[in-house]
């Protein structure tokens, strides 16, 4: 790890990186003015700014290695697609010198695949702002409240089972706990520790929120923590519920990346929106079912000038249905009208012993009732594992519900079990993809 990004890793636990970087007073109050304003705003003022605010980015862009290459200038539609792989294999020709003025980052998602990112100082406030007014728009004050995380966290060595499995920083006010301790074995300890923190807000990913409620709820403990914010991975609507149940919490998700080209939020299951003034969104057609589009995600960030990444290719998909027209798909990028949810990447698709993509493996769940969350494995072009942790009353109708529902997506040569789990596979990012394409991790390839 480098020097700097030590340094900006340190700070982020602290008071005094809340201040200096995160909510940054040059930077952070304004940008919470600005979305609320433009949030209230029609979509001639939002189209407006982004206009304004997209010149600005172009001309930093245009000055990056990679920029000169592609002399695109200021007209967007002459710059092209810009695929992950690109700035994956050589990020500095997207930077603007100098490097060291700049907080750096690194991601791999769910590829596994590591890429190095670089953000500017207003770039980080403008993001803590844009997820802190959706925890203000619930009544509660990020900055003082008392918060939870439940995400990735290295908190201690896995094989480590004796609590303490959290840590306290930012003073005190913010308690990060393990999701990889999380356990029958230790519920009570989580359930003690929850208690005596009393917190305001849980910051969660959704299957480990999952995780906690479910045992929480196997167990009969109880627990009252006011507001839910989760992110990284899709929250399901039996998640939705089963907080709201167990914790007795008001739910908010934002969908995001670590590229930061596009941000959506979500207060109310199926209901999402883009967050005008973040990034500029385009949606690219890549695919019909079942009399729907499917929309890739292409976002340009209008914050960060440190590494402006033009026309970004996310991978992530959206649902619109067959002949919207070009005026509402685009009050939908400016945030005036909703979208029902990012359904994943576009590559939760599995690969045929002939070499074809299957696409549509988000349909296996739909009309399964007892099922808490699934996963898809391939562990070889003929060989698929599905991975079902259950809800009461999982029987044998829901698997052959499931059987039923992969026949209509998979070739009969593709050979199918379907298997009750505790937990799913995690990546070392402790996340949990839909689809894990496992043999081609192993080193097999693709006819």
């Amino acid at each position: 790890m480098s020097i700097l990004k030590s340094l900006s890793a340190s700070l982020k636990g602290q008071v005094l990186g809340d201040l200096l970087l995160r909510r940054n007073p040059l930077f952070y109050p304004t940008a919470l003015r600005l979305f609320d304003r433009l949030e209230n705003a029609p979509l001639e003022e939002r189209k407006r700014f982004t206009t304004q605010r997209l010149h600005t980015v172009l001309q930093a862009a245009s000055r990056t290695r990679y920029g000169r290459k592609v002399g695109a200038g200021q007209n967007l539609s002459e710059w092209p697609l810009l695929e992950k792989s690109l700035v994956r294999d050589d990020p500095l020709a997207f930077v603007l010198a100098p490097v060291w003025l700049s907080s750096p980052a690194s991601t791999s998602g769910t590829t596994g695949l590591p890429l190095k990112l670089y953000r500017s100082f207003s770039s980080v406030a403008v993001e803590q702002a844009s997820i802190d007014r959706l925890i203000l728009a619930k009544g509660i004050v990020p900055r003082t409240a008392r918060t939870a995380v439940l995400r990735g966290d290295s908190i201690k060595d896995p094989a480590d089972r004796q609590p303490p499995f959290w840590k306290f920083v930012a003073g005190g006010r913010r308690m990060v706990m393990s999701s990889n301790h999380l356990s029958p074995q230790t519920i009570d300890a989580y359930h003690a520790a929850l208690q005596a923190f009393a917190p305001d807000c849980l910051m969660a990913y959704p299957t480990s929120l999952e995780s906690l409620c479910r045992l929480l709820q196997e167990t009969g403990m109880c627990l009252q923590i006011p507001l839910v914010v989760t992110s990284s991975e899709t929250l399901t609507p039996h998640t939705r519920r089963l907080a709201q149940q167990v914790l007795g919490a008001e739910l908010v998700d934002y969908y995001g990346q670590a590229e930061r080209v596009a941000f959506a939020y979500s207060f109310r299951e199926g209901e999402y929106r883009f967050l005008p003034g973040y990034a500029l969104v385009e949606l690219l057609p890549v695919g019909e079912e079942d009399g729907m589009v499917l929309y890739e995600i292409v976002g340009t960030n209008l914050w960060n000038l440190r590494m402006p990444l033009v026309r970004y290719r996310t991978g992530d998909l959206i649902r619109l249905p067959a002949g919207l027209s070009e005026a509402h798909r685009e009050a939908i990028c400016y945030g005036v009208d909703p979208f029902g949810g990012v359904l994943g990447r576009y590559g939760d698709y599995l690969v045929a012993p002939d070499g074809a993509h299957l696409m549509g493996i988000d349909h296996i769940p739909r009309d399964v009732e007892h099922v808490v969350r699934m996963q898809v494995i391939q562990e070889s072009l003929h060989r698929v594992r599905i991975l079902v942790v259950p809800a009461a009353g999982f029987g044998e109708r829901d698997r052959q519900q499931i059987l039923h529902n992969t026949s209509l997506k998979l070739p009969a040569e593709m050979q199918v079990e379907v298997e009750v789990v505790e937990e799913l596979v995690r990546t070392a990012q402790n996340k949990i993809p839909f689809v894990i394409r496992q043999f081609e991790q192993a080193g097999g390839s693709t006819p």
